[in-house]
């Protein structure tokens, strides 16, 4: 649509360049007047950014969450003013210009970094260096297996991830550049900001690697541009839609692109500009408009932009509407569980509390699978390179690989954290319900990961095996003692530690029942004896009494997990000395902290002695057993040696809690 002459201007249509000065414009004015923030890199990547916001990128400012819209990622999120600008000025009501304005301040849906879920058409929370790249990888792993799943009539479109130095230098880049390039995800594009700055001066002082050459052995397609050429970044751009393999765009650009004497200063990256600043900067761009004024040609191509980005919606939302698998898609979409999703489990848990076998918790996690995952096709599993000790994989699943998208679990390789980031990216992507494993001592590598789930709140299952003390023979270093205690501690976070085959059931019904929260899946190695005989989802309320005293309770044992055995155990040796004694199950305290006061006041109980059994650390559990109480487990790393021995050495045994109780109630007594 053409647009009248406007005086003072050349010509009604503003060129590419002008429309990117609109962005760095706003993220010098913003990054002032909060006094805080990064305008270094929006700045200089504001050319490549008009490019694919105005060219190449599909979205819908109108409707963010369209099912079949690209990704685009902001790895690189302390540039968040490029993404915020961008949002402002094609058209979406999310950001406002008062929400420029308050950058960074309470509030607004400008946060300091893009968050998931604050501001509509931020897709990820992408918080520290590297992880959004490796979100993205998730992404696009999704819309190949929703691609190969539903077609290309409702499934087709790209990630965009812009990343910067750091990303690329973040460990974690390395495991999600080599997924990537494994599985041949050549939806995914990544445009590197090419600027040789970090906080430190230029990159190079602590980087000597070549990138192009490091992303084309991960079997990716690789390109060098100038990222302040239009006509050239956009010729890149093309040729990147039409490769078999992920792209990376090496964009060549300088930090603060358009600030006159400060443009390509290496100490541009987190400076904020004083106003002599601004001022040179606003006359080398030949930028006269007032402050937190975009001139209105240069507002309305940018809408025009997003309207025109916004076509394809329609034809497809026609296409949806007249596909055979549209109610499945729709459903998928929106995260709702199939109809009958839970019938195949429920009848599980009622065998199970017939015969009341033994298994390991590991082993019990991955029976309950076997009865979801044939009943959910948007369930996606895999595992870190530990598929035969996580029990993640499922009689009849294929392996999800190029050109195989159908298939349905990963085989991430020894990548934890980038696993857990790419659980997230098909999460946030939609249409998937990803769950891995790996050994729970190996969280610290998926720690950052599983935090920006919780934050998120999204719908991830990470299934931790070997969990304490158990693992045996291979050592402490294999063997989480604190682990229980700090993801406890995380909001927003299910840490899941069932005691035997039905909590292991109930804990992953309940994990999948949880739209907005991640799950933890703490499984044994070692084999532990039923304990739970009566019915109805009690994991689901988190604690539960689970073996009443005989009469009023002298003692309450409270654990989780593989020693709630040790504690049915102490309890009946305990009463058979004429002492009541109640057991209660801990499987989730999240969960236990949602239910009303009276319940948990109910299954806490006023016993004068309370006892709590771990194989871990006790952190955390004054709140079942007080400051006065007894805790039975671990107050140090684990050793080398068979598990019965390790219990023993370390006083997890009935015996030791029956000495502990007996001294305890003698000592009251006296």
């Amino acid at each position: 649509m053409s647009l009248p002459p406007i005086p003072g201007l050349p010509t009604a249509k503003p060129s590419p360049t002008v429309m990117a000065d609109a962005i760095r414009v706003l993220s010098m004015e913003a990054v002032h007047r909060a006094k805080s923030g990064h305008q270094g890199m929006p700045m200089g990547m504001a050319d490549v950014a008009t490019v694919l916001w105005t060219k190449f990128l599909k979205y819908d400012p109108k409707k963010p969450d369209w099912a079949d819209r690209d990704r685009f990622v902001l790895s690189a999120g302390h540039g968040s003013m490029l993404i915020y600008s961008l949002l402002h000025l094609t058209g979406f009501k999310s950001v406002s210009m008062e929400d420029i304005k308050n950058f960074r301040q309470w509030g607004s849906t400008t946060a300091g970094h893009p968050e998931y879920g604050h501001t509509a058409g931020v897709e990820c929370t992408t918080g520290p260096l590297g992880q959004g790249l490796a979100t993205a990888v998730g992404m696009a792993m999704a819309e190949r297996h929703l691609n190969a799943r539903f077609g290309d009539e409702i499934v087709d479109h790209r990630t965009w991830v812009i990343a910067g130095d750091g990303c690329l230098m973040e460990g974690v880049s390395h495991e999600a550049i080599s997924l990537a390039g494994r599985l041949k995800l050549n939806k995914l594009i990544v445009l590197w900001d090419d600027n040789n700055v970090t906080i430190d001066g230029v990159a190079t002082i602590a980087e000597t690697g070549d990138q192009l050459a490091r992303f084309k052995a991960a079997g990716w397609a690789v390109k060098a541009v100038d990222g302040h050429d239009h006509s050239k970044i956009a010729a890149a751009m093309r040729w990147a839609t039409q490769q078999s393999k992920p792209v990376l765009l090496a964009c060549k650009t300088l930090i603060s692109k358009g600030a006159g004497p400060k443009e390509g200063d290496p100490h541009s990256h987190g400076y904020t500009l004083f106003d002599s600043d601004i001022e040179l900067a606003r006359k080398a761009m030949g930028w006269e408009a007032e402050a937190w004024t975009v001139p209105a040609p240069i507002k309305k191509a940018w809408e025009a932009a997003g309207r025109k980005a916004a076509r394809p919606r329609k034809a497809w939302e026609a296409a949806l509407k007249a596909h055979p698998q549209r109610d499945a898609f729709e459903r998928a979409m929106t995260g709702d569980l199939p109809a009958h999703a839970f019938e195949a489990l429920d009848a599980h848990i009622e065998k199970q509390l017939e015969l009341k076998a033994g298994d390991a918790t590991r082993s019990a996690s991955g029976a309950a699978l076997s009865q979801l995952v044939p009943h959910i096709d948007e369930m996606i599993g895999g595992s870190a390179d530990l598929t035969g000790s996580n029990n993640t994989f499922v009689k009849g699943m294929t392996a999800f690989d190029a050109p195989a998208y159908d298939g349905r679990y990963v085989h991430y390789g020894i990548r934890e954290f980038g696993m857990s980031a790419a659980l997230n990216g098909m999460a946030l992507h939609g249409g998937i319900i990803p769950y891995s494993g790996t050994f729970f001592v190996f969280s610290d590598y998926s720690r950052p990961a599983i935090r920006l789930a919780a934050l998120m709140g999204i719908r991830v299952i990470n299934v931790l095996t070997h969990d304490s003390i158990g693992v045996g023979e291979d050592g402490p270093t294999h063997q989480p003692v604190e682990h229980l205690a700090s993801f406890r501690a995380m909001p927003n976070l299910l840490t899941f530690r069932p005691a035997d085959i039905v909590e292991a059931a109930e804990c992953w019904k309940a994990a999948l029942l949880e739209r907005k929260t991640p799950s933890l899946m703490v499984l044994s190695r070692q084999k532990v004896p039923a304990v739970r005989h009566q019915g109805g989802n009690l994991s689901a309320k988190g604690a539960y009494e689970l073996k009443a005293a005989s009469s009023e309770a002298k003692v309450s044992i409270f654990s989780s997990g593989t020693e709630v055995s040790v504690a049915v155990a102490a309890a009946e040796a305990l009463e058979a000395q004429g002492i009541p004694t109640r057991v209660v199950s801990t499987p989730c305290w999240s969960l236990f902290d949602r239910q009303p006061a009276k319940y948990q006041a109910e299954v806490i109980g006023k016993a004068p002695v309370n006892v709590a059994i771990e194989a871990a650390v006790s952190l955390g559990w004054e709140r079942f057993i007080g400051q006065d109480g007894i805790f039975v487990g671990m107050s140090s790393f684990g050793g080398s040696a068979p598990q019965d021995v390790l219990y023993k050495q370390f006083g997890i045994t009935k015996e030791a809690v029956i000495e502990k109780v007996t001294a305890k109630l003698a000592a009251k007594a006296g």
